[in-house]
């Protein structure tokens, strides 16, 4: 290959990587503080050599000034696809906030290796065992043949910018983010509604047993109800995250249909 031929290819290999390296950043797994930068850097390149190897462009690629317009619509188009995927990993961490805060875990945060940030302690639990679900039926694969089949969605001549100004695009990741928010409250709603019954039933202790000191026994209660819940229902969680994972792929489907549609 020659250096003209180089020079040719070498700008549509860069658009590539843009979208490639912007969807490792925010997308999960491929974005965990666990993972050192290096390695990071090191499979956005070669993933983005594996699709332009793949996918083949042979429409050559303006260097003008319209190439930073090009540039910009390559991060958006895989910070949009990243976000999507890492809203159906979030809702756990939430449905686990609403559970600590009924069990009355609320303060006794944890930090999340993963994320870097504070994370509620049965939202981590619960993270954690979707991270192994999601690995041990190798999510991450169908996340990299998300991305790679953007290109035949989403092409580097997209029009990215007029999606985005019709509104379609902003209007599928409210909704979207609408319905993770709403998931999360289906998800805690087993422990949550628990937690109420537990707390009318105190309420009826005290008012029946004013002797009983409800603030001090509600405590130990409703941390031992919680967890022996928590051990009834972890068998299921496997085939909930299987539901998790689907919604999220249907998601990112509907987000390439939405992209091509322009």
């Amino acid at each position: 290959m020659t250096t003209d031929q180089v020079m040719q290819l070498l700008p549509a290999y860069m658009l590539v990587l843009c979208r490639i390296s912007s969807f490792v950043v925010v997308a999960p797994i491929f974005s965990s503080r666990s993972l050192p930068r290096p390695f990071k850097a090191g499979i956005s390149v070669f993933l983005a050599l594996l699709v332009f190897l793949t996918v083949g462009f042979d429409n050559p690629v303006p260097t003008d000034a319209t190439y930073i317009l090009a540039v910009l619509k390559e991060i958006i188009a895989g910070l949009f696809i990243g976000y999507t995927a890492s809203l159906f990993f979030s809702l756990i961490q939430t449905a686990g906030t609403f559970i600590d805060m009924q069990i009355g875990l609320g303060m006794a945060n944890i930090l999340d290796p993963i994320s870097g940030v504070s994370a509620p302690l049965f939202g981590n639990l619960k993270f954690m065992l979707m991270m192994l679900v999601f690995l041990s039926m190798n999510g991450h694969h169908y996340l990299l043949g998300a991305i790679m089949n953007s290109y035949k969605w989403l092409p580097l001549d997209n029009r990215m910018f007029q999606t985005v100004y019709e509104g379609r695009l902003t209007e599928f990741l409210v909704r979207t983010f609408a319905d993770t928010f709403m998931l999360s409250l289906q998800v805690a709603a087993p422990l949550v509604v628990a937690m109420f019954i537990t707390d009318i039933g105190l309420g009826l202790l005290a008012r029946t047993a004013p002797q009983y000191n409800v603030f001090v026994i509600g405590v130990p209660i409703k941390l031992l109800i919680g967890f022996a819940l928590l051990i009834l229902l972890m068998p299921g969680f496997s085939t909930l995250f299987q539901i998790v994972f689907d919604r999220m792929f249907n998601a990112l489907e509907k987000m390439f249909v939405i992209m091509k549609a322009t």
